[in-house]
C-alpha cells in the first residue's frame, strides 16, 4: 500500500492551509485533499489490468534486474520470436515506484511490449513499504529525485543483455530496432534526456515540458535546459491533460521549439494526472499504443490515429491535436 504517512501528512497540510484561509478556501483545500486520498486508496486496492491488446499482461521482478519491475506479456511464447519492441519507463515525480503507471504500462506490454520501470513496486496490491523520501532542500523545490535517466538505460541494457543471453525468456525475442522511452511528468524529462540514445526510435512526452529558462525549478537533483531538445533524433509525442495541466505552457513552448524532428502533441483535458490510473491506461493509454504502433511497427490503421486532414484525434472532440514535420 502507498505510505500511509504520506497520505496522513497530505491532509496534515491541508488542514493547516485551512487554518490560514478563508472558510470556503479551506473546505475547499480539505475536499480536495480527501479527494486525492481517496483516489490513492482506490488505485491501490484495484488489482493488476492485464491490458485491451492481443497478449494478456503482467508485471514481475526479474531475479538479474531486481531495481525495476518489468511489464510483459504473459505468454512470451505468443509473440513471434524477435518481434517484441521495448519501452523505457520515466516515473512520475521522478519516483522509484516502478508501479505508480502499472495500469498504462500493462496496456501498453499487451500490445507486444515488453516496458521497463526504474524502482520497486511501492503502490498497488502487495506493494512494498515505500522509503521515506527526503525533505527538500528550498521552500517550494520537491523532495530529491529517486531516479534519473541512467536507470531507465540500464533497463535498456538489460533487456538488449537478455535478447542475446541464451536459455533466457527472452532470448531472441527482442527487436532492438523497435525501442521507445516515454514517461509522466518528472519523468516525462528523463524521457527527454534519454531520447538523445541512438537506440531510441521515438519519444513520448506524458504531462511534461522543459521549464523555461527564467523559470524556477522544483526538481531536486535533475534538470533539463531547452536545448537539450535538439539533441532527439526521432519522432516525439507530447500527451497533455489540457489548460489545467501544470506542465501544459512547457509541453506546448517545446512542441514549437522542435522543428528538427517530426513532432505531435494530442490534450486531453484531464489535468496533470492523465488516465494512468484509469483500467488500461484509459484513453491515454489507448493513445500511446496506437503511437507505438505506428511508430515501431509502421502499422497503417495506427497511423490514421494522427496523419490526414480526418485523422481520429483529429476528428475526437475529445483531443485537441497538433503536427509538424510527418
Amino acid at each position: 500500500m502507498r505510505n500511509a504517512s504520506l497520505q496522513s501528512a497530505a491532509v496534515a497540510f491541508a488542514i493547516l492551509l485551512a487554518s490560514c484561509a478563508p472558510v470556503g478556501e479551506a473546505q475547499v483545500a480539505t475536499d480536495q485533499a480527501s479527494a486525492r486520498e481517496a483516489s490513492a486508496a482506490a488505485f491501490d486496492a484495484a488489482p493488476d489490468t492485464s491490458g485491451s491488446g492481443p497478449f494478456p499482461a503482467i508485471r514481475d521482478v526479474r531475479a538479474n534486474l531486481p531495481d525495476h519491475l518489468v511489464y510483459r506479456p504473459d505468454d512470451l511464447d505468443a509473440v513471434a520470436d524477435g518481434q517484441l519492441g521495448v519501452v523505457l519507463w520515466g516515473n512520475g515525480g521522478c519516483s522509484a515506484d516502478a508501479a505508480s503507471a502499472r495500469f498504462h504500462l500493462l496496456e501498453i506490454a499487451s500490445h507486444g511490449y515488453v516496458a521497463i520501470a526504474p524502482g520497486k513496486a511501492y503502490s498497488g496490491p502487495g506493494a512494498l513499504p515505500e522509503p521515506p523520501r527526503e525533505a527538500p532542500p528550498t521552500e517550494g523545490a520537491f523532495p530529491p529525485v529517486q531516479t534519473m535517466p541512467a536507470d531507465l538505460l540500464a533497463g535498456l541494457d538489460w533487456i538488449l543483455a537478455e535478447n542475446e543471453r541464451a536459455g533466457g525468456p527472452f532470448y531472441g525475442r527482442i527487436d532492438p530496432a523497435k525501442v521507445a522511452v516515454a514517461g509522466h511528468s518528472c519523468g516525462g524529462l528523463q524521457a527527454i534526456s534519454v531520447a538523445a540514445d541512438p537506440r531510441i526510435a521515438t519519444t513520448i512526452v506524458h504531462n511534461s515540458g522543459v521549464l523555461a529558462p527564467e523559470a524556477f525549478n522544483p526538481i531536486t537533483g535533475f534538470s533539463v535546459a531547452k536545448e537539450e531538445l535538439r539533441n532527439m533524433h526521432s519522432p516525439v509525442l507530447y500527451i497533455l491533460g489540457g489548460e489545467s495541466d501544470v506542465a501544459y505552457p512547457n509541453g506546448m513552448d517545446d512542441f514549437a521549439r522542435i522543428d528538427h524532428v517530426p513532432v505531435a502533441v494530442a490534450n486531453l483535458d484531464v489535468g496533470h494526472g492523465g488516465t494512468f490510473r484509469e483500467p488500461n491506461g484509459g484513453r491515454v493509454g489507448t493513445v500511446a499504443a496506437q503511437w507505438l504502433e505506428w511508430q515501431l511497427r509502421g502499422d497503417e490503421a495506427a497511423a490514421r490515429w494522427f496523419t490526414g486532414e480526418d485523422c481520429r484525434l483529429c476528428d475526437d472532440a475529445e483531443w485537441t491535436y497538433e503536427a509538424k514535420g510527418f
